[in-house]
């Protein structure tokens, strides 16, 4: 009771030693970051395992690794919006962290004995885990957080998540498990799935907005259903469209970095890992800035600016490559001297900068205006939709080839 009191002037950053968010920030940051671990190990024994039934036709099983992790948020979303406003919140995320712990249990057999086809089928279940968190994750935010502490704890989440699948895509090559030993990452994605059903047995309950909702288990019918809530208030689907939109223009440009990289920089795989820090570090930045700049309050005038930013440093960013004409591709070292490479990574640390702007306005202003006995509903409707244009989780979607160079770098390394 006393820290609910006190919530009122509870700062950005004093919001991570509360127990109203920390343990709900770090069970959703170990999760991301797992989700990365696994799935870059997964793409690099594809892309580069031997004796693998799988790695003679690695482009393939890639895009079909990445297809069932995406396919549940269209089964299931709107079942976990349903479940998410009928049960006890805190109660559903230990659960789902318990699910992730077996999964990641057969995860780490799977990858000791070197079965690529069982980590497949185990990611289609950890996209299953992901579809049922997503509506959880943002329809506790305002359970737990006072109105002006809302685009605070947005901010957070959008910096936690985008640190987290970057921490977790160069934990998955460092660990991935052609160059070492199989144990090694799976011994490390099990210890993260456990320590993030300890964080979540600290997240204080979220009483059910909706506990007399009867489910409808059809999909297909449901799913239309869900989009219809979304479709009640105009403002929040409008959010929603444009939500969708950030993740299908971030889903392009990371799904272009490897080749980006590799064609138009003639940089290496580290420089590749420099341009992600460098963006994500852009979308953290942003995200803790838009409390600041909107004065606690969801202020959308930040989304236009935020537009704006992105496009124009996107125009600058294709003016601003260099033309490469090297027969070697070079390292960070190089490629930093190199004229042209500081515009390029600041047209990066822009467009994550109001990317940032853009995108934590709209998801607090999705959770504010819908009514709580919709909202998980509402922001799977989202997800459906997302899941259409783009995945927010993104940056493992590397080429075979990109796969290949890593890793045998890394090899090269360690010997």
């Amino acid at each position: 009771m006393k820290e609910t009191i006190q919530a009122k002037s509870t700062s950005q950053f004093g919001l991570m030693t509360t127990r109203r968010f920390a343990p709900f920030f770090w069970t959703q940051f170990l999760g991301a970051f797992n989700d990365n671990v696994f799935r870059n190990g997964l793409l690099i024994m594809i892309a580069y395992g031997t004796g693998s039934m799988l790695s003679e036709k690695s482009d393939i099983f890639i895009n079909v690794a990445a297809g069932l992790f995406i396919l549940p948020f269209f089964l299931f979303s709107a079942t976990a919006g349903q479940i998410a406003d009928k049960y006890e919140k805190s109660v559903l995320i230990q659960r789902i962290k318990l699910l992730e712990i077996a999964i990641m249990g057969l995860a780490a057999v799977a990858f000791y004995v070197n079965s690529s086809i069982a980590l497949i089928l185990l990611l289609f279940l950890m996209g299953t885990q992901s579809t049922f968190f997503g509506p959880i994750k943002y329809s506790i935010i305002p359970d737990h957080l006072k109105p002006d502490e809302i685009v605070g704890g947005n901010a957070l989440v959008e910096m936690g998540t985008f640190v987290a699948i970057l921490l977790g895509l160069i934990t998955g090559n460092l660990l991935n498990p052609v160059a070492h030993s199989p144990l090694w990452i799976g011994g490390a994605v099990c210890v993260v799935a456990v320590l993030g059903w300890l964080a979540s047995r600290a997240i204080p309950s979220a009483a059910a907005p909706s506990p007399g909702l009867k489910i409808n288990w059809n999909p297909v019918t449901q799913t239309w259903k869900t989009l219809q809530y979304a479709r009640s208030i105009h403002s929040v689907f409008l959010s929603i469209l444009a939500i969708s939109w950030f993740w299908f223009l971030g889903t392009a440009y990371l799904t272009q970095f490897p080749n980006f990289t590799r064609e138009v920089l003639r940089s290496t795989e580290d420089v590749y890992t420099l341009l992600l820090t460098v963006f994500s570090a852009g979308i953290g930045l942003g995200s803790m800035l838009c409390e600041r700049l909107s004065g606690r309050k969801v202020e959308l005038g930040l989304v236009p600016l935020g537009s704006i930013g992105i496009s124009l440093f996107g125009i600058d960013l294709f003016f601003a490559c260099p033309a490469f004409q090297t027969d070697h591709l070079m390292g960070i070292r190089e490629f930093l001297l190199s004229a042209g490479s500081v515009r390029v990574l600041l047209d990066l640390l822009m467009i994550g900068i109001f990317g940032g702007f853009y995108i934590v306005p709209l998801f607090a202003f999705i959770q504010t205006r819908t009514a709580p006995e919709y909202r998980a509903r509402v922001i799977a409707a989202n997800n459906i939709l997302n899941a259409h244009t783009g995945e927010p989780v993104a940056p493992e979607k590397v080429t075979a080839d990109g796969l290949r160079e890593m890793v045998l770098n890394l090899r090269g390394e360690f010997r």
